[in-house]
């Protein structure tokens, strides 16, 4: 089961030319540079007040109170198979689908489920449904509590995510029954007790996945108007525009980015060799190389925020106003990195779980090129919306003569995470 926690595999096998892949690269990201700042002078995005409303019937639907029972008995119901299949099921993680369903269905799976219909896991979170089920019996109301303090934010989401990627790419049994129920046993308690503290809107600001979830969200052409609870088609741009400037963005999307960087590091001969061979041990060896990979991506981050406020000489939190930005670069690491994984995997994880045995995986739908294709596709893209995600605040955020100034250290960001993440797709 080594696969569940080494995403598509041995990716310097690619056929991929290095040379057509980093000059496309930079040639996207310098014509989108240059296109932005002659042809875009004046901020288009309007956050949460833009969308063009859903049908009423649509809304209707989607808001009914059976159909939000509906969703939530579900996760209920997969967590609790989850869980029986980690206590009842064979030890073997070949032939038991609750790791597959853990490392590939849900953290996977939740990026194109929440790219086509919005936060998702705000209804199917089951922990959320325990603690409603808690208070309903309670009598209570499950918005009641303490105030979440504003300097919370969302590190206690970076935190758990930091928790389970640690689980997922260091942990030395990561698809064990025993870990996996060790972790969701702290992770669950760990929430329910946050909620029964500060009501249910701790699971929004401190539920790993919760979080995660609604941040891929922000690219969904799915989205809601907080002013009168519409829902609306928009722009991913709009939905990115309104991404909350909260304490903790900037590590959470950190955390996102740099695991999935380790994660395609630690496929690498030489680093396997090195934690092999480390006297500090395997885990820990592979624990400072998951630290150290966070940290670099929210050093190179914080550089470019520095940078950004010397040029701009007037923006007080350059970490967080353009931290949104990097968004649409992590799910563009998230879609080259496990597109292959959860293409075979997903599916071998659903045939084990309908009593298939121990059956092969599927073959990609598409070729070592059409894969390696898809792979620098999305790492390009995703980092020409953050280019354009960055401008669009700049010109908003700066005085005219200096937006396109202000820009130049997100342009360079850009460039660094570019060449770390085709180095680690084709190196």
């Amino acid at each position: 089961m080594s696969v569940l926690a080494h995403g598509i595999g041995a990716q310097h096998d690619l056929p991929l030319s290095p040379f057509y892949a980093f000059a496309g690269a930079f040639a996207a990201l310098f014509v989108s540079f240059l296109a932005l700042g002659l042809l875009w002078s004046a901020s288009r995005f309007r956050g949460d007040r833009a969308g063009r409303p859903l049908p009423v019937a649509v809304q209707r639907a989607a808001d009914a109170p059976s159909t939000r029972i509906a969703v939530r008995a579900l996760g209920l119901a997969a967590a609790l198979l989850v869980v029986l299949y980690l206590v009842l099921g064979p030890s073997d993680p070949d032939r038991n689908p609750a790791p597959g369903a853990v490392y590939v269905l849900l953290w996977v799976g939740l990026v194109p489920a929440s790219l086509l219909f919005g936060p998702v896991w705000q209804l199917l979170n089951p922990l959320r449904t325990l603690h409603l089920l808690g208070c309903r019996v309670l009598r209570r109301d499950p918005a009641a509590g303490r105030p979440l303090p504003p300097r919370v934010g969302m590190w206690p989401a970076a935190a758990g995510l930091l928790a389970f990627t640690w689980l997922e790419l260091v942990a030395p049994d990561p698809a064990s029954p025993t870990a996996l129920l060790l972790f969701l046993g702290l992770f669950s308690a760990a929430q329910l007790t946050g909620a029964a503290l500060y009501g249910a809107r701790w699971f929004g600001r401190a539920d790993a996945f919760e979080v995660y979830s609604g941040l891929l969200a922000r690219l969904s052409p799915l989205g809601r108007r907080p002013a009168d609870r519409r829902l609306v088609l928009r722009s991913p741009f709009n939905g990115l525009d309104a991404t909350p400037q909260l304490p903790g963005l900037v590590a959470t999307v950190c955390v996102m980015l740099g695991s999935t960087a380790y994660d395609g590091f630690s496929d690498a001969p030489s680093w396997i060799t090195t934690v092999q061979t480390s006297a500090l041990g395997r885990t820990t060896t592979a624990t400072l190389g998951l630290l150290g990979a966070v940290a670099l991506v929210a050093a190179l981050y914080a550089l470019c925020a520095g940078a950004t406020r010397l040029l701009s000489g007037q923006l007080a939190h350059p970490l967080t106003a353009f931290a949104h930005s990097l968004v649409p670069i992590a799910l563009g690491y998230l879609v080259a990195h496990y597109f292959t994984l959860f293409v075979t995997e997903g599916p071998r994880t659903v045939m084990v779980a309908l009593g298939a045995g121990n059956p092969a995986p599927p073959e990609p739908p598409l070729g070592p090129g059409g894969v390696a294709t898809l792979q620098v596709l999305a790492i390009v893209l995703g980092h020409v919306l953050g280019v354009v995600a960055a401008h669009d605040r700049s010109v908003r955020l700066f005085p005219p003569g200096r937006a396109v100034a202000g820009q130049l250290p997100l342009l360079v960001l850009m460039v660094a995470y570019t060449i770390g993440g085709l180095a680690l797709l084709i190196a």
